[in-house]
């Protein structure tokens, strides 16, 4: 049975999840967004006519082990069979530096290596097409075989035998094979030689990369985990990044809660551009700046989404896949996402917060000046004549509009910072305007946002349901964290939503019923909130014990059920592990401190 025990590897142009017998069981190509070629973790095998896997199969099969390559991206399975035999299995996509540009070609590399005994090999390569509907025409050379789909063509070149492949016939790994599954070109060198050379060469990447970020003392491997994490998810080639690498797996058992996290929230770009630029990782930042701003260019007069495509299409039409009957055949899967229509307010506080780093972070070769910041006010204006409108909330509600607090405070947000941005650009007047928005509409949310029965901000205006986004309002500055009206929202938060150990977004019946499971995040922003009011002790303990909930790699998915804690929703969530990075920071002891 599919689970969510997998591995994540990637370089930024392409991604792939891995499971605990080194199966490949998810991959997208040409791009994050493109067809599944890989996608047996929405669909159980059925038998000999099935696709969408590839598998390095070991006869008399007995148990597994595995683990990433320390600070890199490269995933090493080792098999071992009932007869002493074992095979070393190394899975990465290439990702480095070459000709003064970045390498990272449409392409996953597969070395599987003899360690012991005569162990015995069955390599399954059946990719398919079009969501699972069909599998591409196979040709073949001496040294390569061409999988032939309408809209792709791949290429495996190999210095396995090609027979033994095209019929997935078992042989002895004698010694060592190397697979590059990659575009429908030549390869100059042997497959050998360039598997070996790529793999130096993105080790030797990801290991710089990883020397160069700024991380607490405490949980240094799960922060430099989760930070590469968030590396693979975005998308060099646009500078977008994905809430996560796949569609449709559901919130819950049997929820129909499924969606398709293969594009560009606005506002979960900025919580992870945020949280590598915390860590010192300022390119993905740049890169993103660089397409929020053409993104918000491109929407010109009319309202800002708050989903995009990876290449900034603004369209996203959801329909249904039946060739996939869904994770654990708990359907449907669906393509696209609807959300791309919904009126989501926070979105302008989300895209003017990210680009404010372009103006004060003087790390940045690209510096923010008055005609950025004049292509900025537009948003600035829309939040003001939207504060106080309904709209689907950042839980994408879809049944109901509601004037949402954070959404409001999300749009105080967005004119607090171009008043910042105005006063340090020496724009006396514009900033002076902001700051008038600012108190004006900082006032009206708490007029009626603050519900003085309940003693706490609540969720609506003139409501008094709670939701898990009131933890931030001190993060985005809106509250002082010493204010007691934000300690009291708090504990108001704890009182309605906290299950055992984690946060709900809300707990009220929505489109699709009752909410089942907790969403990750909330319980780090709930972290955080209590390091923030002065109940730091709990904070890191309850922290540990959400560390406790990663799979064996350190990721996390998107929602946790409570009671027995296994993960379901999208895979691998961003938003979880800007919350693991966010909370690290801020509960560990300084390096000064430690010793």
């Amino acid at each position: 049975m599919n689970n969510l025990d997998l591995a994540l590897i990637g370089n930024c142009t392409v991604g792939a999840l891995v499971d605990a017998r080194a199966d490949i069981v998810w991959s997208c190509f040409p791009r994050f967004d493109g067809d599944p070629v890989f996608c047996s973790l929405l669909r159980e095998e059925r038998g000999a006519d099935d696709a969408g896997f590839f598998r390095l199969e070991l006869a008399d099969f007995e148990r597994a082990e595995q683990h990433y390559l320390e600070n890199t991206a490269i995933l090493v399975t080792r098999l071992y069979d009932r007869h002493g035999g074992a095979v070393e299995i190394t899975d990465f996509a290439p990702r480095f530096g070459q000709y003064g540009r970045m390498f990272r070609p449409v392409m996953l590399v597969r070395q599987a290596r003899r360690l012991a005994g005569s162990p015995r090999l069955t390599v399954r390569l059946r990719p398919a097409c079009d969501y699972g509907t069909g599998r591409p025409t196979v040709t073949w050379g001496s040294h390569h075989i061409r999988y032939v789909a309408p809209a792709l063509t791949l290429r495996l070149t190999t210095n396995a035998s090609i027979t033994a492949i095209l019929q997935e016939t078992t042989f002895f790994l004698e010694d060592t094979v190397t697979l590059l599954l990659g575009p429908d070109e030549t390869v100059p060198e042997g497959a050998g030689e360039v598997g070996r050379r790529f793999f130096d060469e993105t080790a030797l990447y990801w290991r710089e990369w990883v020397r160069f970020l700024g991380i607490p003392y405490e949980w240094q491997d799960a922060v430099i985990r989760a930070a590469i994490t968030l590396k693979l998810n975005a998308y060099d080639d646009s500078g977008a990044v994905i809430a996560a690498m796949t569609t449709s797996i559901p919130e819950a058992a049997g929820s129909t809660r499924n969606w398709d996290y293969r594009y560009c929230w606005l506002r979960d770009g900025y919580f992870v551009v945020n949280a590598l630029n915390r860590l010192g990782a300022t390119r993905t930042m740049e890169r993103y700046l660089g397409y929020i701003v053409n993104t918000a260019a491109t929407a010109a007069d009319g309202p800002l989404q708050p989903v995009y495509g990876i290449d900034g299409r603004a369209e996203l039409p959801e329909r249904e896949v039946a060739a996939l009957p869904g994770y654990r055949g708990m359907g449907p899967v669906r393509v696209g996402n609807q959300a791309y229509r919904q009126v989501q307010h926070d979105v302008y506080g989300s895209t003017v917060l990210a680009a404010t780093h372009i103006f004060f972070d003087r790390r940045l070769t690209r510096r923010g000046d008055e005609a950025l910041f004049h292509r900025l006010e537009p948003l600035g204006e829309k939040a003001v004549a939207c504060f106080d409108q309904p709209d689907a909330g950042l839980w994408e509600l879809r049944g109901a509009a509601r004037v949402h607090t954070f959404s409001a405070v999300m749009c105080w947000a967005a004119c607090d910072r171009l008043a910042r941005i105005a006063g340090h650009l020496g724009l006396t007047g514009r900033a002076d305007y902001w700051w008038l928005h600012v108190r004006r509409l900082h006032a009206a949310i708490v007029a009626r946002a603050w519900n003085p029965a309940r003693n706490a901000f609540v969720a609506t205006f003139d409501g008094a349901t709670m939701d898990a986004s009131l933890l931030l309002l001190a993060e985005v500055g809106f509250l002082d964290a010493a204010d007691p009206r934000f300690a009291a929202t708090v504990a108001a938060v704890e009182q309605d939503l906290k299950r055992g150990d984690f946060i709900f977004r809300y707990v009220e019946r929505d489109d699709f019923g009752e909410p089942e499971n907790a969403f990750l995040v909330c319980t780090f922003w709930y972290v955080n909130a209590l390091a923030s009011v002065g109940r730091r002790d709990e904070a890191r303990a309850l922290f540990e014990r959400l560390l406790a909930c990663r799979n064996r790699h350190g990721l996390l998915a998107e929602h946790i059920d409570p009671k027995s804690g296994e993960q379901w929703g999208n895979f691998v969530q961003t938003y979880s592990m800007v919350g693991l990075i966010n909370a690290a920071i801020r509960l560990s002891v300084r390096w000064d401190q430690a010793f």
